[in-house]
């Protein structure tokens, strides 16, 4: 169906302020007194209009080395770096998800089963999968649901949107990401309806995970209220750099001997690492750190991080 001309000035509209002005989703929802989703979906529609067309021109030699160094030191699958440069946070993150999306398309068949965690980065994956090809996998939750004041970011609302995006279904994981005892969690793994997702995670085929950093600015289980801000402290006292799956480690891909560990309801670090093929994603300086530990967590085939905190990474393993 042919463009409205008024249609077809709002989606050039808001792809200029994207594309061209570099502003985030956020701002341009502001500008426009529209929300974010709406947003989203303008900027999805664009792609599939015509209305803006990407032009990727690679550079061949621009980041070799610094993927071949990642890829032969930490024994990776595939490594995608973007180029950061004085990109802020938000917009680094949005730049990781379009990226981490399109090679997680190229990755995916018909029939596969893939699971998802939770964070702002995997939420931008989801979302620049909007106009992806139609593909007929099943989209599990990797833990349990966080009860996020944003539902966005929360398991099952991605895993729902993810499996809706891709024309696949969705197996909810019906349990929250912490529970008051290890006794809890034991009971309800009992529970058909928490076993049932559960044994699903034996048999993925491809998980995507975000790395998660202890920076009290960016604590998915902070901001989510699963943990205080001394709890916090005391994690990183104790030598703690960032997390996936909710699980802990130190700089070295060392657990935490943490209480909390045994009252996760959802995928543990040995069926992450017998997955074939793990993609995490997490890039900034701020998550340097976060990243290296999760590299020597041993459980990601796949990192998608920007130039930054990939140079910073390797300077952390030279010193």
């Amino acid at each position: 169906m042919d463009l409205s001309e008024e249609r077809h000035s709002l989606l050039a509209r808001v792809a200029s302020l994207y594309y061209e002005k570099n502003l985030t989703q956020a701002e341009i929802a502001r500008r426009l007194d529209i929300s974010r989703p709406q947003v989203s979906r303008l900027l999805a529609e664009s792609r599939q209009e015509g209305v803006v067309q990407i032009t990727i021109h690679y550079s061949p030699d621009k980041y070799s080395t610094l993927k071949q160094e990642l890829l032969e030191r930490f024994k990776l699958k595939n490594v995608q770096i973007v180029a950061s440069g004085n990109l802020g946070y938000a917009q680094l993150v949005e730049r990781l998800g379009v990226v981490a999306a399109r090679h997680l398309e190229d990755c995916l068949q018909d029939g596969m089963i893939l699971g998802i965690s939770w964070n702002t980065g995997v939420y931008q994956v989801v979302n620049a999968l909007q106009a992806a090809r139609q593909k007929k996998v099943t989209v599990v939750q990797l833990t349990g649901a966080v009860g996020s004041i944003n539902p966005l970011l929360d398991g099952p609302d991605l895993t729902r949107w993810l499996a809706q995006t891709l024309g696949g279904q969705y197996q909810y994981l019906s349990a929250p990401l912490l529970v008051e005892s290890p006794a809890t969690r034991e009971a309800l793994l009992r529970e058909r309806s928490i076993r049932e997702p559960m044994s699903l995670l034996e048999k993925l085929d491809i998980a995507l995970v975000g790395i998660g950093s202890l920076s009290p600015a960016l604590s998915g289980l902070l901001s989510a209220g699963y943990i205080t801000e001394a709890e916090l402290r005391e994690i990183i006292r104790q030598g703690g750099v960032g997390d996936i799956c909710s699980y802990h480690y130190d700089l070295h891909g060392n657990i935490l001997p943490l209480e909390i560990h045994q009252r996760i309801i959802g995928v543990d670090l040995e069926t992450l690492k017998h997955t074939p093929y793990v993609i995490g994603v997490g890039g900034g300086i701020e998550k340097a750190s976060s990243v290296l530990g999760g590299l020597r967590l041993g459980v990601l085939d796949c990192l998608v991080t920007d130039e930054i905190a990939a140079r910073a990474v390797l300077k952390m393993v030279e010193s």
